[in-house]
């Protein structure tokens, strides 16, 4: 017989529905990029964290999905749009973008970064420091929020901006959660 049908015979539905979350949890593994200071954009020591096809739900059920999820996990002061079409980094917070609808090729890391396809279901977990930039999207829909509901501010890596960028990024605690998978891992392992 199979779990689904066999489970809510015993009354157990919920234990099946807790196993398939925990199941998914341990089997998501963030992408790892790492990108270091070009002398214009700081970058980070942490990785900035690229989870892949993370969520079924997709346009406005999606960006709700994507607020309430973060919300759970302490990361807030969401906000729905895209990514800027120019080079810049917060110095003030981490990031997380979760992406709800369609596609967009980001330049991560500054000019000497990677440039990476992102699409719908996608969560991007960026460090404060990295560099961030659309290079163009198809359709796409964000959702941005920070650890904390903390301010962010917006740097171009323009003359004069450092060394007070550096001293925020310095100050910034690791947050207590990972924006998706919570206590769970992501963040939490990857950036100690």
């Amino acid at each position: 017989m199979k779990r689904r049908t066999f489970l809510p015979l015993l009354g157990l539905a919920p234990l099946g529905l807790a196993y398939a979350t925990l199941r998914t949890t341990r089997l998501m593994q963030p992408e790892k990029l790492l990108f270091k200071d070009d002398g214009t954009i700081p970058n980070s020591p942490y990785p900035l964290l690229l989870y892949r096809q993370a969520f079924a739900a997709r346009n406005a059920d999606g960006a709700t999905w994507l607020e309430n999820q973060f919300a759970r996990n302490n990361w807030t002061n969401s906000w729905r749009n895209g990514v800027y079409s120019f080079h810049h980094y917060h110095s003030t917070s981490h990031e997380v973008l979760g992406v709800y609808a369609g596609t967009a090729l980001l330049h991560l890391g500054g000019e000497a970064g990677q440039k990476v396809t992102v699409q719908a279901g996608d969560i991007i977990v960026i460090p404060a420091g990295v560099g961030h930039k659309n290079l163009g999207s198809d359709g796409l829909g964000i959702v941005g929020a920070y650890p904390d509901g903390r301010s962010w501010d917006v740097n171009r890596g323009l003359p004069g901006e450092r060394p007070q960028t550096d001293k925020n990024i310095a100050a910034l605690p690791i947050p207590t959660s990972d924006p998706l998978l919570g206590k769970s891992g992501g963040l939490l392992t990857s950036w100690r």
